[in-house]
């Protein structure tokens, strides 16, 4: 007879979940005893507890965990992508703001790479995204030093043996070529270690840049360096499309699946909010230019609002007809008033000329 699975989460799954501690910090700090569970320190992490059961740690009461989250993140380059670094150097988790909780990245870039990263403050979203099996397709904007054909890229398209180890086909195109450099677009699924310098040095051409521009169906766009940016859940449930568990997993069953979130139109950033940061809250786009644009709450101002001046209206001082920047008593064009060839009695039409005759 099968076994019923135990009920309710790991403990140091619930503490991590609850933004204490990664699962691994919070295994340690279970065996030093720093966790008790309905009153009793534990010792070990193999042990599952439900939302009935009270947990203290270091002397706090747990909060209840946070629904899941996901954010878009600008890497600059010089950061590396892990919590910490044995050389000592920056990493991503340093610069990020101070009011973020804590976060996973999902994927990498390498130390030299910049671009978009996503953020989360789920283990499980991140595993879920990681998947080989989900397939998105990253894009990069690529320069390259070297003169560079159409041809050279070919074995790229249709995969390449670098350094003993096969990378599986790229898409990949010549943008252009500028002097000693040539850019390139290149998108590719798999997303090895340093996969793309790797096949770009078998080909004979070295990167000396390299950006993420996308991020399976979310884009980088105008986000500037070292800037952040959360995803609305509504945005991660359209963007996514995912099946009941996967909704369920993300925390995303109770949005009102009735009235979905219309998409964001070409050019302009995926709609975003970011708590407690001023500039950009819930309900707001990005615009092409950066800037963001209300779409909800209060409207725009009204320059011809009753009890306002406008076309046609009383106290406006002009006519339907008049065009915008005319000068009384001549065209923009016809310098001083006293010189023109029309006056304001004669409606617009031409002045006739006087001739006078020379006295003999």
């Amino acid at each position: 007879m099968p076994q019923t699975p135990p009920k309710g989460d790991r403990i140091a799954k619930v503490i991590a979940r609850a933004g204490v501690a990664s699962r691994r910090e919070a295994e340690r700090m279970i065996e030093l005893g720093q966790v008790s569970v309905n009153g009793v320190v534990i010792d070990r992490a193999a042990l599952n507890v439900t939302p009935a059961d009270k947990i203290v740690v270091n002397g706090k009461p747990l909060d209840a965990p946070e629904p899941p989250r996901l954010w878009l993140y600008h890497k600059p380059t010089g950061l590396v992508t892990t919590n910490r670094d044995e050389q000592g150097r920056t990493t991503i988790f340093d610069e990020l703001p101070e009011d973020m909780p804590r976060v996973l990245s999902i994927g990498r870039l390498d130390l030299n790479s910049e671009g978009l990263l996503l953020l989360t403050n789920d283990g499980a979203v991140k595993r879920q995204l990681e998947l080989p099996s989900t397939g998105w397709l990253r894009r990069y904007r690529v320069r390259v030093n070297g003169r560079v054909t159409d041809a050279m890229l070919e074995p790229l398209r249709q995969g390449i043996v670098a350094d003993g180890e096969t990378f599986q086909p790229m898409i990949v195109t010549l943008d252009r070529q500028k002097g000693a450099n040539a850019w390139l677009t290149v998108g590719l699924r798999e997303g090895k270690n340093r996969e793309i310098r790797r096949a770009m040095d078998a080909i004979g051409v070295t990167v000396n840049r390299l950006i993420r521009i996308s991020y399976g169906p979310f884009q980088l766009g105008q986000l500037k360096p070292g800037a952040v940016e959360e995803l609305r859940r509504r945005v991660v449930r359209d963007q996514l499309g995912l099946d009941k568990e996967a909704m369920e997993l993300f925390g995303l069953t109770d949005l009102d699946d009735d009235k979905p979130a219309p998409r964001s139109k070409p050019g302009t950033r995926p709609r975003a909010s970011r708590a407690g940061k001023p500039g950009l809250s819930t309900g707001e786009t990005m615009t092409r230019s950066g800037a963001p644009h209300k779409s909800g709450g209060a409207k725009p101002a009204n320059n011809f609002a009753p009890g306002k001046s406008g076309p046609n209206k009383p106290g406006s001082g002009k006519s339907s007809g008049a065009k915008p920047g005319a000068r009384r008593g001549g065209s923009l064009n016809s310098g001083p008033a006293e010189l023109s060839t029309t006056r304001p009695s004669d409606k617009g039409k031409p002045r006739p000329r006087v001739q006078r005759r020379r006295k003999d």
